[in-house]
């Protein structure tokens, strides 16, 4: 333990050493301008910065904005990471040659990348109202070829004193090409592949269902701009207007009325086990909306009706609502419906009126140190009459809705520390799957002597089943000019099931390095012990991220 102390307070001398080198020049402006959606930067000059440039705001060592467009004083941005700013905040620029100049990664690992690649798209094409790129009424002049994409390939490892050793690799790619060739055609895709090794045939694993390589296309799409207001779309695509449908494989159309818009699609949906192009599940549906954008109002609200098939019968007809607003950049609302409207053929095509999907969310900003949100979600199986056929007495018999509510504050208590807590709480008529949790964090900024930040987190969860304490540490901060990213943590966990007294406590140690290598290469590694009773495990993680941007103007 002493000799850990010692090569721990070795590393943090070393790296705050290395800290002291940062003495790169950087720009400095202000902001000017806040609407609902963008953020205006004044600059004396922006000629060092790029669309896609990350700016800070002054005090903070991790990116706030992100440039969008730019003039030669001015940028248009879009905030990043829950950053707030207020006019005339100071913000600063590192010069191209000393940051990468990208959007943070949101393909993390475990996380479901169909909602990745929605979330990412909401998040780099903010001002987008429609399926494609360009906004209604932009100037012809800004019509020109602009591609845009990422390569990554990663690799995971888990070795295991007391268990199998276990090794991933995964390579995603995503393009995004439009007017191609200052043309009214578009392409956009997203690939994702993961080979799994060794197989396990002991255990069954190396049967189709259990496939040691998967191969998915979460979109692939050819997009066709009749005129400003009119759009085709032909491929696979998730429409974020109706985004819980996921992937579309088939034909999509929307048209710009104005405030209005109106769309179709028709199409199939992807094979239930495999994702694959699948000709039996024919779908199809409209939809329409309007929106609402001035300085003190944006609002966005979709209706739509849908109907799948399986070989030619009804599977499900649904009614889809979703709604989302910022009211004077204080109150943000969201939410979203599902109503279903076909019961099965065993009573001739009934209708029924059920909600298996019903989410709603407010956040409210008091000031720029304190926000509350509060969220409730109600949820039940989604029943496919024809797919699920043999089944459908038993789901209707245990057709219970789990719901679930959920109250978190942010507060900043001083400069350079901010604090949270969070409530929620599942729950169903039946009380089974119940649980109740718990989550408190404080971080401190610009840690005296050593700069970096320091965040603290507990979580505590009581289940029908488990009862569980989370406690953690981690420190976090930026070398060397902003190219090289590092942080370590600590987490103790003591889990303690309903139906036995002892305790199991599991203690994890983990850091993570983001190098980056210039503006469109980013190599990250990362490892992590994790100890339990007399087992342990070791976990790494290298993932080498390529960007590529071109723009070609008329």
């Amino acid at each position: 333990m002493k000799k850990a102390s010692m090569v721990l307070l070795a590393m943090l001398i070393v790296l705050n050493a290395l800290a002291q080198f940062r003495s790169a020049p950087v720009v400095k402006g202000n902001v000017s301008f806040i609407t609902s959606k963008n953020i205006y930067v004044k600059f004396a000059n922006t000629a060092l910065i790029e669309v896609g440039s990350r700016l800070y705001l002054a005090g903070r060592e991790i990116p706030c904005l992100v440039v969008k467009t730019k003039s030669s004083t001015s940028c248009v941005c879009v905030a990043v990471g829950g950053c707030e700013v207020k006019k005339g905040d100071d913000i600063i620029f590192i010069p191209p040659e000393e940051t990468e100049a990208v959007l943070p990664d949101t393909l993390l690992p475990g996380e479901n990348a169909v909602m990745d690649s929605v979330l990412n798209e909401m998040l780099v094409n903010n001002d987008k109202g429609i399926l494609f790129d360009k906004k209604p009424g932009r100037k012809e002049l800004e019509n020109r070829e602009q591609i845009q994409g990422r390569i990554s390939f990663a690799a995971y490892s888990n070795l295991a004193s007391a268990r199998e050793n276990r090794h991933r690799l995964v390579g995603r790619l995503s393009l995004d090409a439009t007017h191609i060739r200052n043309s009214n055609f578009s392409f956009e895709s997203y690939l994702n592949y993961s080979q799994l090794f060794p197989v396990d045939t002991a255990s069954g694993n190396d049967n189709p269902a259990w496939p040691s390589h998967l191969f998915r296309v979460y979109n692939l799409a050819v997009g066709y701009e009749v005129n400003p207001d009119l759009h085709l779309l032909l491929g696979r695509k998730i429409n974020p207007k109706i985004s819980s449908l996921g992937a579309i494989d088939g034909f999509q159309a929307e048209k710009q009325l104005g405030e209005v818009y109106v769309g179709a699609i028709v199409g199939f949906r992807p094979d239930f086990e495999d994702f694959r192009y699948n000709p039996k599940l024919l779908e199809y549906g409209a939809y329409g909306g309007t929106t609402i954008n001035n300085d003190q109002l944006y609002a966005q609200t979709t209706l739509g009706l849908i109907e799948q098939r399986n070989s030619g019968k009804i599977d499900r007809r649904f009614a889809y609502l979703q709604h989302s607003s910022t009211l004077f950049r204080k109150l943000f609302l969201f939410s979203s419906m599902e109503m279903d409207l076909f019961g099965g053929s065993d009573s001739m095509g009934s209708q029924v009126f059920r909600i298996p999907n019903l989410y709603v969310s407010a956040r409210y900003r008091f000031n720029r140190r304190i926000n509350l949100a509060l969220s409730y979600d109600a949820r039940k199986r989604i029943i496919y009459y024809e797919t699920f056929q043999t089944e459908i007495e038993r789901i209707l018999n245990d057709d219970i809705a789990r719901q679930g509510i959920r109250l978190r504050l942010n507060v900043r208590l001083i400069k350079y520390v901010n604090g949270g807590i969070s409530y929620s709480k599942r729950f169903q008529s039946s009380r089974d799957n119940k649980s109740d949790n718990i989550y408190g964090f404080i971080t401190m900024s610009n840690m005296p002597g050593m700069g970096g930040r320091l965040t603290f987190t507990v979580n505590r969860n009581i289940s029908n089943y488990l009862k569980s304490q989370v406690v953690a540490v981690r420190y976090w901060r930026t070398l060397i000019d902003a190219k090289l990213d590092f942080d370590f943590y600590y987490r103790l966990a003591n889990y303690t099931f309903v139906n036995s007294a002892e305790a199991r406590g599991q203690h994890y140690y983990g850091t993570n390095f983001s190098w980056y290598i210039n503006r469109q290469l980013l190599l990250a590694l990362s490892g992590e012990v994790a100890r339990f009773n007399h087992e342990n495990n070791y976990r790494f993680y290298l993932r080498v991220v390529k960007r590529f941007r071109s723009d070609q103007k008329k």
